[in-house]
Parts: structure tokens; sequence; C-alpha cells
């Protein structure tokens, strides 16, 4: 099993749930270095002292916050301690607010709270008081030093705790000027509804692949075995004109339903096989 990246206890009212936290998803991108171009050397990132030029040691290096210019206050690891010390090890929830009420820019990371040995029956408790309420709960937690807002969630059997934005830390719609355009026509709107009802189907996750890593990795192929391939280069929409709206609502309905054209050509060459 991964390493824990949080072990401490959920708390509501006088009730703690010992728990470890799990990643909930995991990052799958392709990983490139720096080279330097003629060589193809790998380029390293050093910690450089502005003044002396000088490589400076981790053990050397401490965090400090900039008050003014050039003029810091140094913070140590134990006032990193002490700040965090109310919800370094308990996560008590504050609130339960209704879920349809919690804006989805809030949220920002998900863990599975795992419960230890012991605590299945209160964990469940849990679980399933918070599904039937349809309710999320909100407090505060600290992982690895920094406090983050955070909201209890049930997903399947599992308890989430999802980290969540604060409040200053999401950007407020009203600071940009949104044009509003004219209201629609009656028939502009059926035959939108009735375009969304065509293209309507359950989510399936597994439906929708990241065609631009598959293509980076057609070419990194195709680089290491010396051939060429070609991709279909994407075409720049055109915004859709008023005069035109009820025309291309209309070819739209005739193309719902119809396989997706493919993204790249297909080659005559085998696909690589995928572990």
């Amino acid at each position: 099993m991964p390493a824990n990246v949080w072990k401490g206890s959920i708390s509501f009212g006088l009730v703690n749930i010992p728990v470890s936290l799990q990643n909930a998803v995991r990052e799958d991108h392709i990983a490139f270095r720096l080279l330097e171009k003629k060589t193809l050397c790998q380029v390293k990132y050093e910690r450089v002292c502005k003044k002396n030029n000088k490589t400076v040691p981790w053990n050397d290096i401490v965090k400090g916050y900039e008050y003014a210019k050039d003029k810091f206050v140094v913070l140590t690891d134990e006032d990193f301690d002490k700040a965090a010390l109310a919800t370094s090890k308990a996560f008590e929830i504050e609130d339960f607010v209704p879920a349809a009420q919690v804006d989805s820019r809030y949220y920002s990371k998900p863990y599975y709270a795992i419960p230890d040995e012991g605590a299945e029956s209160v964990y469940t408790l849990l679980h399933d008081a918070i599904q039937e309420t349809e309710t999320v709960g909100i407090g505060r937690i600290t992982i690895r030093g920094k406090q983050h807002l955070a909201a209890v969630r049930p997903i399947g059997d599992v308890i989430e705790i999802n980290l969540m934005r604060f409040a200053d830390e999401v950007v407020d719609v009203g600071e940009f000027a949104i044009p509003k355009g004219e209201k629609p026509k009656p028939q502009a709107m059926k035959m939108a509804r009735k375009l969304i009802e065509s293209l309507s189907s359950d989510f399936d996750p597994q439906k929708y692949k990241d065609q631009y890593r598959e293509n980076l990795q057609e070419i990194i192929d195709a680089r290491m075995k010396g051939r060429k391939i070609r991709l279909v280069e994407a075409n720049e929409p055109q915004p859709t004109e008023v005069v035109d709206l009820l025309e291309r609502l209309q070819q739209s309905l005739g193309r719902a339903g119809k396989p997706a054209k493919v993204a790249r050509k297909k080659r005559s060459a085998s696909p690589r096989k995928r572990a």
C-alpha cells in the first residue's frame, strides 16, 4: 500500500474516526528533460546565491518572508509546526452544508480517507449520514505544514476528503465584463434543447481519452524508430454568427449520433501495445 499522505482523525461533535489519507487521483503525463540543443546534455537546476553566484547546499537554505525590499523574516520548521498545531492531527468538521450549495470551483484535490482497524462502524455511520442528508462536511486540515479548507463527501463506499480553495482564492466572476446577448428565440431554444437531448448519455469517464498524450506518444515512438508520422492538424473553429445560428443547429441535429471522426490517420504498421 502507498505511503500515507496524512494520518489523524475525522471528528464531528465528540465522535472521532481515526483514518489515513491516500491519493484518489494519479497524474499520467509524459515526462521531459531539459537538454542543451547541440549536445543533448541534461540541464541541471542549481540553487545559486544571487550575491556570489555560488551553489547553496540544502542544509544552508531557510525560508524567509520578504516584508520590504531585501528585508526578510526567517521562519524555522518549528514555527510552521506551531502554526499548524491545532489541525495537524485532527480534522474537525465545523459545519455540514447542503452539497448543492458548494461551487465546484472550490474543490481542488481529492483523497480517500481509509479507516483504521476498529473504526469501520463509526466510519460507515458518518458516510451514510452524510449521504442520506445530502450534505458536505466542511473543516480545516493541515497537510505537510499547510492548512487547507476541506470537504468530507461520500464517494461510493468510501469517504473522500477533498482539499478546497479558500474564498479569497476563487476569482469573482463579477470582475469580468461579460457581454449579454439578445434573448434566444423560441425556435433556436427548442432546437438547442433537442440537440442536447440527442447528445445526452450517462457519464462514462473511460470514454474520454487524452488525445494530446496519445499523439505525443505516437510522435515519440516514430522518432525512436526513425520513421515519419502524419497527424491531422486541428482546424481553427470559427464563431457562429447569429444569422447562421438556426442553420448550424439544424446541421448539428443531422450529425448527432454519428460516430466521431478519428483524430489521426491510420497507419499501416500495427499500433504499439501498451502495458
